[in-house]
Order: structure tokens, then C-alpha cells, then sequence
């Protein structure tokens, strides 16, 4: 037997799946008489409602289940979020998915959520739609009207910047792997910003996925007459590929060439030399989650002032940089 969903129960009623959510959550915007429609049309088709959905001490995390990439700063993300939510007298409960009616039914049990990660922005509205406290660690559209908790991307690709600018590095790669990801183009943006100001130095992008590997764009750039001594990396994960392959091919590091990544994570400890890169603050992040949701819940901040939350990384410093090679 097919699952009964909100999407169920409107087409039975033919209301919207907004007065549906708002009927059987028993919130304010549908009258009496189709709150009564709607508990009826449940009831007969069996609809369950999970037994917490007058909880309202419970806040929610909803991960994109096809978000693979950041998965081990999802689980900061988790960590921070359920230590702060019972800090703060909540349970938290988590889901894995980026199917809109999981999303709905999910939010109905919950006092805020907060969605992680490249949800569509019909998923956001659906939630946004049931009334309740809704955040946001993932990118927006601009002055889009969600309040949302993210890291310094563009700040970090600064910082980057300037770092290696100091150690004497004037050509310079940012290799993005595959570039479709919004935070690894702001990290660009911001050491860009930088190094706009210095007319002495070329900046380079290195793009490349399974057709085209790190060493066949560096072989392009090469030919071209551009060799690096610095490459900050989108990611930790593609540090280590740069790393691995630029000794593979004989290069010394950070005698030869530096190499910077961003996130701090496990990997960054787990090649010799170990990696420099910009630490991501995942619990904060996920702290801050909660926070916003309190604040909203209990009405500390304006309803028509969405917030922008910045978690700022630092610089850790560890062997695979160092001053631009002499000559």
C-alpha cells in the first residue's frame, strides 16, 4: 500500500499542502471547518502523524542525502547541533534526504529546522511555509529572505592570499577540481581580491574531474609557460590529490612548491608532509544553527530581519608551506 503524505490528503480534500500541514499541526490560517475536513480525510486514509508533532521542545537537521563531498563536515555540523540543542533544553532529531514531502512531513514534528547542505529552493519554501523557524547552512539565492549560518569562504580565500603573497609566492594556482560548488568559488573570489592589488603576481585556476586528471591540467599550464610555487586547494580532499601527484612527479614540498587546503580535516593529518589549511569550524557551525532557531522561536529577533551568520575559520599552519623557492 502506497505511503499517505500531506501530497495525499490534498488531492483527497483538494486544498493546498499548506492547509493541510497547517490543519493537522493544529496551527492558525485555516478555519474550524477545514481543519475538521482535513482530520477527517486523514483519519480514512490512514494517515499516521508522527507522535511528536506537539512537541515543541524538538528542533530538526535536515542533510541533503546526494551531498557526499561534505560529508565529514556534516558530521561536525551534527555534533555542534545536538550538544547545542540540549545546552538549550531540545531534543534533536536528524534526517538524510532531499525529498520534499520527507522534508514537509519531517518539519511538522519540529519547533525550527534547520536544512544543510544544496536543498532546492522549493524544498525551502515548503518549510518556510509551515510557519515555523527555518535556517540555513548552504547558499542562498542574494537577499533572499532566509536566515542562514555559514562559514568565511570569501574571507578565507583572502587570508590565503595574503599568506602566501608574503612567503614570496608570485605564481600562483587555485585548484578547484570541479567547479560547480558556490564556496569553492568564493574562496577564489576572495584570494582573487587579493592579488588583484599585486601586480607582480599571475594567478592561475587548475579545473579538472575523472576525464581530466590534476596532471594533465598542470602538464596544459606548464606548456603554457606557467609554473607554479604555490596551490591553494579548494578542498582538503584535492590538497592531498595536488600533493600526491606533485611528488609523483619529483617536486620537493614545501621546498619546491607549496600546498594549502581548506577544511581541516581528517586528511590534512594523514599525508606526510602534513597539510597547512584553513580550518572550518563544523560544531560552531552547527551551534549557530540552533541558536538562530531559539532565537526565532522565542522571538528575540526581528520576523522581517533574515540574518546572515559568518563562522570564522583560521589558518593552520603545518609543513607543506613555506617561502617561494629561490630562482
Amino acid at each position: 500500500m502506497a505511503r499517505v503524505t500531506l501530497a495525499t490528503i490534498a488531492k483527497q480534500t483538494g486544498l493546498s499542502k499548506f492547509a493541510v500541514s497547517r490543519a493537522l499541526s493544529g496551527k492558525s490560517g485555516v478555519s474550524e471547518e477545514t481543519r475538521a475536513i482535513v482530520q477527517q480525510a486523514a483519519a480514512d486514509l490512514g494517515y499516521l502523524r508522527p507522535s511528536s508533532i506537539q512537541t515543541p521542545n524538538l528542533m530538526g537537521i535536515v542533510f541533503h542525502d546526494a551531498d557526499l563531498v561534505n560529508s565529514e563536515l556534516h558530521l561536525l555540523i551534527q555534533t555542534g547541533f545536538q550538544a547545542e540543542a540540549q545546552r538549550r533544553g531540545y531534543q534533536a532529531r536528524m534526517i538524510w534526504t532531499h525529498l520534499i514531502d520527507e522534508i514537509e512531513a519531517f518539519a511538522l514534528n519540529c519547533a525550527g529546522v534547520a536544512m544543510v547542505g544544496p536543498h532546492t529552493r522549493e524544498s525551502m519554501y515548503k518549510v518556510k511555509g509551515l510557519g515555523i523557524p527555518l535556517v540555513r547552512n548552504g547558499w542562498i539565492e542574494p537577499l533572499e529572505t532566509f536566515d542562514m549560518v555559514h562559514g568565511t569562504d570569501h574571507e578565507a580565500g583572502a587570508a590565503v592570499g595574503k599568506y602566501l603573497y608574503d612567503l614570496g609566492h608570485r605564481r600562483i594556482a587555485y585548484v578547484h577540481g570541479a567547479p560547480r560548488y558556490r564556496g569553492r568559488r568564493e574562496r577564489y573570489y576572495g584570494l582573487r581580491e587579493v592579488l588583484e592589488d599585486c601586480p607582480d603576481v599571475e594567478l592561475r585556476q587548475m579545473t579538472f574531474d575523472a576525464d581530466y586528471h590534476f596532471i594533465d591540467r598542470l602538464r596544459e599550464i606548464q606548456a603554457d609557460g606557467f609554473e607554479p610555487t604555490a596551490y591553494f586547494c579548494a578542498h582538503d580532499g584535492l590538497a592531498l590529490t595536488a600533493m600526491s601527484q606533485l611528488m609523483h612527479l619529483g617536486y620537493r614540498i614545501p621546498q619546491d612548491v607549496t600546498v594549502i587546503g581548506f577544511g581541516d580535516f581528517s586528511a590534512a593529518m594523514q599525508i606526510t608532509p602534513n597539510l597547512t589549511t584553513v580550518k572550518t569550524l563544523g560544531q560552531e557551525i552547527g551551534a549557530g544553527l540552533v541558536r538562530v532557531l531559539d532565537d526565532r522561536a522565542h522571538g528575540r529577533i526581528n520576523p522581517a530581519v533574515p540574518l546572515r551568520v559568518m563562522v570564522t575559520g583560521h589558518l593552520v599552519e603545518r609543513k607543506s608551506s613555506g617561502p617561494a623557492p629561490v630562482g
